[in-house]
């Protein structure tokens, strides 16, 4: 994907995720950082444990329904790449932070990680963090998480090709286009 004007990009995906972009995720995009092929990081920073986390979370929050969810959109190998090619040191330790004190949490009351955890030990889990309930974890790092699963999901081929219908040139212009009858969003 070639970005021309960051700006745009940032104004762009401010209005796809319908709220102000987290702090380290704008800095990120903001950012001058090479582009890479795909969702592929220059280099690891995750171990198992976090990854599997990442991978559970990621699903939690964009599950497989009648189109494939973000794992198999690809989007915890995105959040990978942001964390290493894109965000500031400070930013990724933060954010790896929380994904062990979420981890943490989980293990503490359910005796086993965010990633063994049943669906409902985990929705209950990010309940908790998105209300701010879960010590140690900062204020924005659900909707952070959020952010960047619905990011990561929408920008791969996935998210723009069969999550929406993808028109790569568009068709005439229809004021009064029958939504009803697509239930989808277009893209192109």
């Amino acid at each position: 994907m070639l970005i021309a004007d960051r700006r745009s990009l940032i104004a762009g995906f401010s209005a796809l995720l319908g709220a102000d972009i987290v702090a380290p995720l704008a800095r990120a995009l903001a950012a001058e950082a090479p582009a890479g092929p795909g969702f592929e990081a220059s280099r690891r920073v995750f171990m198992a444990e976090e990854r599997d986390t990442l991978t559970a979370l990621s699903d939690r929050i964009i599950p497989k329904t009648d189109t494939p969810g973000a794992i198999a959109a690809g989007v915890p190998a995105f959040i990978e790449m942001m964390m290493v090619d894109w965000y500031q040191e400070a930013d990724r330790v933060a954010f790896m932070k929380g994904l062990d004190t979420l981890d943490g949490y989980i293990l503490a009351r359910h005796k086993k990680p965010f990633a063994a955890a049943t669906p409902q030990q985990q929705d209950e889990a990010l309940t908790a963090a998105m209300n701010r309930k879960i010590p140690g974890l900062a204020d924005n790092f659900f909707e952070q998480c959020r952010q960047l699963v619905i990011l990561g999901y929408y920008t791969s081929e996935i998210g723009a090709t069969q999550e929406r219908v993808y028109l790569p040139v568009p068709g005439r212009f229809d004021g009064s286009y029958p939504y009803a009858s697509v239930r989808r969003i277009f893209s192109s």
